[in-house]
């Protein structure tokens, strides 16, 4: 398999997802915090030859901001893209979730929309995911969601939950936001499910120093409103940075549910993070067949070296055949630099395979930041699995884009 840089060498770029045309997988669409320009721009990576080379842009700031990062794109039908991310002013405050929405295979975005204001010291929203509704059984298809981190009282008793909005309008227009979590916790960022019937489940890690535990809430009626919360597992968070490192290690979910008519996986919910309770950070992975009412016991995947460290999971499951794959970083092969390895399920997240998707191990000796996650896609028609991830192996923190072809 063949690895890409996408991304320009001449600056960092860090924090990419992906998003490919279900329709024409030529198109695949990645996003970055790029820094080509000098402050934080969102960099937008487009392919038309299904990863073989790709262009290069900047979307535009939102007026009245200085900066943005932390991007998340996603796709919808039949040509449309969708990114979220995090704004913020001169004075790095203010956070802003802003969505960006294009209907035209990425050849062009409209003006950026708030999402949720900021304030200040006050308000700060951050680590924002964004969801669409793909499934052709769902009541609630075509459905934006977006999950978000909201600070608030960041220089003073600063406090963190979980927030979340959706556009029934493509993107044009957002809900007010709803508060998912309980404010006498500390939350990171959310992942997203969205199952073949439409139920959305969103789902956040506790930090420390209360309880460390992985939690969701679902919503029957497309994000109107949510049910009481649902523990899925205890989680033991690993340090940040990991030992031997000093880049920072947040500890979040990713979630994915199983849309395909896959008769021995059909509506499962898979739930992924790491986890420090071996005394290493490994992937662990919890399967609901219940659409998140109930969940299995948790249980590692990497099938990784004792004391490796294994972080920053992304998990995509086939609308076709409900094959489950899981992109992460490892240090399994030539610790302490990184590969990107890609564990796959083909029986409904009962056994796991790991293949590696790097072609060459890179170094992240001395940096604080290699952005606080990765992403991967799905080529529905022929089962390719795409990821994206930060590489040092040009000297410079850049985007590459592989597969499991």
């Amino acid at each position: 398999m063949a690895n890409v840089q996408i991304s320009p060498s001449t600056s960092s770029q860090f924090e990419p997802t992906i998003a490919v045309n279900w329709l024409n997988p030529s198109v695949m669409v990645a996003v970055a915090v790029d820094l080509s320009a000098g402050p934080p721009n969102i960099g937008l990576y487009k392919s038309i030859d299904a990863g073989a080379s790709w262009s290069t842009t900047l979307l535009p700031l939102p007026n009245g901001f200085t900066g943005i990062e932390a991007p998340h794109i996603d796709y919808f039908f039949p040509n449309s893209f969708v990114v979220a991310a995090h704004a913020f002013d001169s004075d790095g405050l203010s956070g802003t979730i802003v969505s960006y929405t294009s209907n035209d295979n990425a050849s062009s975005f409209g003006p950026p929309v708030i999402v949720n204001q900021g304030y200040g010291q006050f308000v700060n929203d951050d680590q924002v995911v964004v969801a669409t509704d793909k499934a052709g059984s769902s009541p609630f298809f075509g459905n934006i969601y977006t999950g978000y981190t909201h600070d608030y009282n960041t220089q003073f008793i600063p406090g963190n939950t979980i927030f979340f909005n959706r556009s029934l309008d493509g993107g044009s227009t957002y809900s007010g936001p709803s508060l998912l979590s309980s404010v006498t916790e500390f939350e990171e960022f959310p992942g997203i499910a969205i199952t073949l019937n439409g139920i959305l489940i969103v789902g956040w890690i506790t930090q420390p120093p209360g309880n460390t535990e992985f939690k969701i809430r679902t919503s029957l009626d497309g994000g109107v409103t949510f049910q009481t919360e649902t523990l899925i597992a205890p989680v033991v968070v690993p340090p940040s940075p990991l030992p031997g490192y000093q880049f920072r290690c947040l500890t979040y979910p990713s979630l994915s549910a199983d849309i395909s008519n896959a008769p021995t996986s059909q509506g499962n919910v898979y739930a992924v993070w790491q986890d420090y309770r071996q005394g290493y950070s490994d992937i662990f992975i919890a399967i609901s067949t219940s659409f998140g009412v109930d969940w299995e016991t948790p249980v590692p995947i990497t099938n990784s070296p004792v004391g490796s460290q294994n972080f920053f999971p992304a998990i995509t499951v086939s609308p076709t055949d409900g094959a489950v794959f899981v992109s992460y970083y490892t240090n399994r092969l030539n610790p302490p630099d990184i590969d990107v390895f890609l564990a796959t399920s083909r029986d409904g997240g009962i056994t796991f395979t790991n293949t590696r998707i790097t072609t060459t191990s890179f170094s992240v000796a001395g940096l604080l930041l290699i952005g606080d996650y990765i992403g991967n896609a799905i080529v529905p028609q022929t089962g390719r699995l795409v990821t994206v991830w930060t590489d040092t192996r040009t000297g410079t923190e850049n985007i590459w884009f592989g597969d499991n072809q």
